[in-house]
């Protein structure tokens, strides 16, 4: 019974959370265009507040200062005409270079994820509701199927060191939901098979940016980004997934088309 208990102790957290990205991303969806944008940079400025928070503590002042100017990046790298306005993106990651924290060079890059992967999100909302619904569906089921499959089975771990938790099983369940999820849009008439075939490397990269901030957690000896969201820690334990996903699909998309669902792709 007590290892039950301790197998499943965080499942309601779990769930809960899964719930909650859920309706945020509904939400987005809905809002779309310049409101969906604003919501989007708000998250990416709050997002890089709590990193600059976790890996600087005791500056109350210069982490606040840092993801408002991370916001402020993204809404002109956003709502700018000029070709230059993209290379934005890069500069919040060189305030966190250049002021005193832990771990630099891994906040710098982490922090460029956070801010490729807003702009991203605002970038897969443009052509319409499919693309963006299709990625927040890979990124939850991967979750939820690799949190009970890890569970209930088992077996090696995926990387012990970093996410004690993690295991194998629940990794390729994940890469499973991912697929099943895929072929759903396939039905639906939204996709080829090419989105089936994209769909599991989606899952890995959403499951190496939940792994990403899980390092970052433990080497700043912090169990949650923040304590914004009551019960459930801060923006960045929720969203870390969506990072490492949309900054794959991102930077992917640089090299080639991509099979994404409704109007046109990436």
């Amino acid at each position: 019974m007590m290892g039950d208990t301790a197998r499943w102790g965080d499942l309601k957290k779990r769930v809960l959370s899964a719930l909650f990205m859920l309706v945020i991303g509904a939400g987005e969806i809905w809002l779309g265009g310049r409101s969906f944008s604003v919501l989007v940079i708000a998250l990416t400025g709050v997002m890089f507040w709590e990193l600059a928070n976790m890996t600087a503590p005791g500056h109350q002042k210069t982490p606040f200062a840092i993801g408002l100017g991370a916001a402020a990046c993204l809404a002109a790298a956003v709502f700018l005409t000029h070709d230059l306005a993209s290379a934005l993106l890069i500069a919040p990651g060189f305030f966190l270079a250049l002021t005193p924290r832990r771990f630099r060079r891994v906040s710098t890059v982490y922090g460029i994820a956070i801010m490729i992967a807003g702009y991203g999100l605002i970038d897969l909302r443009g052509p319409g509701v499919p693309a963006i619904l299709w990625l927040i569906a890979v990124v939850v089921v991967s979750d939820v199927a690799g949190y009970f499959v890890g569970r209930m089975v088992g077996g090696p771990k995926f990387w012990p060191a970093i996410s004690p938790k993690k295991t194998w099983s629940g990794t390729v369940a994940g890469w499973v939901g991912a697929v099943l999820v895929s072929i759903l849009f396939m039905v639906w008439g939204q996709a080829t098979w090419l989105l089936v075939v994209l769909a599991p490397f989606v899952s890995f990269a959403g499951q190496l940016g939940d792994i990403a901030e899980s390092w970052i957690k433990r080497r700043c000896d912090v169990k949650d980004s923040s304590s914004l969201i009551p019960g459930h820690g801060g923006f960045l334990d929720r969203f870390d997934a969506l990072i490492g996903a949309v900054g794959f699909l991102m930077l992917l998309g640089l090299l080639t088309a991509l099979p994404m669902p409704g109007p046109g792709g990436m």
